[in-house]
């Protein structure tokens, strides 16, 4: 049955599970739900003079995170590059209150390079604070110097993906400094009490722009992270985390085995669907991946033969099943105007290998061809397994 958005962040809310896991495609509504989620969690009372930031209740990495940070690029001098924080508590609790400067940067080079190292220049400034003028230590920017050889340069620009696993490196400090101090099961034993009362952690795709292996590392170190958490008789802090990554969903399946798991859609009318997804339904990730790779490099390498059909069914008929369709040929309905019944026939036929002579002709050129194109039509048109930018 379809739901709004608000009904399913109450459904995640009510649900008694450290962890949930949410697969999604780009455009479906991640982002969307990590706010929806932190007004069912942590909704704002329009009568408080003072409310408690939301965020000690329940903390989100997602698009909005990456918000906060934004390029200032000296587009007069080019030289004077950096990344401006935009005025928020959490980035200042991280750095003024904890000191976990260090933490963050070692966080950054492992997922990235050992060559760029980030730095956090403090800025004292005058604020009210209960009704007394005091001075106040901020962190409003982020430079960076590259390391070459003897040379070192400063105030460089790093690339969007780099700048992704910045951002994520500063959130994932949070959560590594919180999940320490939340150990300590008595809060009056705990040397900072500003995380007390937090109740959910949403983590909505980290893993923009990270190569293979990286992503399949930072994955286990999430899981590892989440597993440590103190979480007993229903109290502790739950996870959310969402993904439009196969791969990444994949792993995190594997790590957090007592995990729920589901797939969030969208229906034409705007509604959406949170379908459970358990047991061997999730196996078929890592599996397909591996599918993909081997179809990808008979293509480049121009070797395609025969089976590679039988692969591309394969691959056709699990996704089908996973994405709920009665048929790995509706998946075909996006494939080039006027060739998806062409393309349903050249797969059939090649994959059942009917006459004696398929077992030794080679595919023809075009039939290479038509390969690539059905691989393509998978990966392009079905987001299960196109790996790109979060724009949830």
């Amino acid at each position: 049955m379809s739901q709004t958005l608000e009904e399913i962040a109450q459904q995640l809310h009510a649900a008694d599970k450290k962890v949930q896991l949410i697969y999604a495609f780009n455009g479906t509504g991640k982002t969307r739900l990590s706010r929806v989620m932190k007004n069912e969690i942590a909704p704002k009372n329009p009568e408080d003079d003072e409310p408690a930031p939301a965020r000690r209740k329940f903390l989100y990495y997602s698009a909005f995170t990456e918000d906060l940070f934004v390029w200032d690029n000296d587009t007069e001098g080019d030289e004077d590059r950096k990344i401006r924080i935009q005025p928020n508590t959490f980035v200042d609790w991280i750095l003024r209150d904890r000191g976990q400067e260090l933490n963050i940067v070692n966080n950054f080079q492992h997922y990235t390079s050992r060559s760029i190292t980030p730095s956090f220049p403090p800025e004292t400034v005058v604020r009210e604070i209960e009704g007394r003028r005091a001075n106040v230590l901020t962190y409003p920017e982020i430079r960076f110097a590259y390391t070459g050889g003897d040379n070192i340069e400063n105030n460089v620009k790093i690339s969007k993906g780099e700048e992704n696993n910045l951002i994520w490196s500063v959130f994932y400090t949070l959560l590594q400094e919180v999940i320490a101090l939340r150990k300590e099961h008595d809060p009056s034993q705990r040397d900072d009490n500003e995380y007390d009362d937090l109740e959910y952690v949403f983590i909505d795709d980290p893993v923009s722009s990270l190569d293979e292996n990286h992503l399949i590392e930072l994955a286990i170190d999430l899981a590892g992270l989440i597993s440590s958490s103190r979480f007993e008789n229903g109290e502790g802090v739950r996870y959310i985390v969402t993904t439009h990554n196969p791969l990444f969903f994949n792993v995190l399946c594997k790590e957090l085995s007592g995990a729920a798991r589901y797939l969030l859609k969208r229906n034409v009318a705007g509604q959406f669907l949170l379908e459970p997804k358990n047991g061997a339904a999730n196996k078929s990730f890592s599996y397909h991946h591996h599918l993909i790779s081997i179809l990808r490099d008979a293509i480049d390498q121009d070797v395609v033969q025969k089976y590679h059909f039988n692969l591309l069914r394969n691959l056709y008929e699990k996704t089908a099943n996973f994405l709920g369709y009665e048929h790995w040929t509706k998946l075909l309905s996006t494939a080039p105007e006027g060739r998806a019944d062409y393309l349903k026939k050249l797969t059939n036929h090649y994959s059942h290998r009917e006459l004696a002579f398929e077992e030794v002709a080679d595919p023809t050129e075009k039939q290479k061809e038509d390969v690539a194109v059905l691989l393509d039509n998978l990966i392009n048109n079905y987001g299960y397994w196109k790996q790109g930018e979060q724009n949830g």
